[in-house]
């Protein structure tokens, strides 16, 4: 069960790039939760997700020698939401239809799988631990730093 939690049910299976097929699947759930509670439900399971997932990968890397598996994408599910989380903020405030941030989300994509794959700064120096707790908070790490710039990025759009 532990390997169906953290595989996000198995999409962490898929090759090539298990951690863009996690993310693209967190794309997929933004859609519905958006929709269903705003900011605040996504706030919400950022949060729960980010613990249970901290807690259930250290079951599975405990003894063994990779700390942070391929297949493990719960922690592509949160940083990407991260990233996604302006566009929902955006859309209430706003009071935009999510499909018009369609650019939006798509960018947070891209970003986010940037300073994943990348790993700038403390999204680098968090991938070093070799712990569960390093392995959720690189992802969160570049999902804020995708945060941050697609945040730059919407507000120079509609500044211009």
């Amino acid at each position: 069960m532990i390997k169906f939690i953290i595989t996000c049910f198995y999409i962490g299976l898929a090759k090539p790039a298990p951690g863009t097929w996690g993310s693209l699947f967190a794309v997929v759930l933004f859609v519905p939760i958006h929709l269903l509670g705003g900011s605040l439900l996504l706030v919400i399971l950022i949060s729960t997700i980010f613990f249970v997932g901290v807690w259930l990968i250290s079951f599975e890397i405990s003894g063994k020698e990779e700390h942070d598996p391929g297949e493990i994408v719960i922690d592509e599910l949160v940083g990407q939401w991260i990233s996604l989380l302006p566009i929902s903020i955006i859309s209430r405030v706003y009071e935009t239809n999510l499909p018009t941030l369609w650019p939006a989300i798509i960018g947070g994509f891209i970003l986010f799988r940037f300073f994943d794959i990348l790993k700038f700064g403390p999204v680098r120096w968090a991938d070093k631990q070799k712990n569960s707790l390093g392995v959720m908070l690189d992802d969160v790490f570049a999902g804020v730093l995708a945060a941050f710039c697609l945040t730059i990025f919407i507000g120079l759009y509609y500044a211009l």
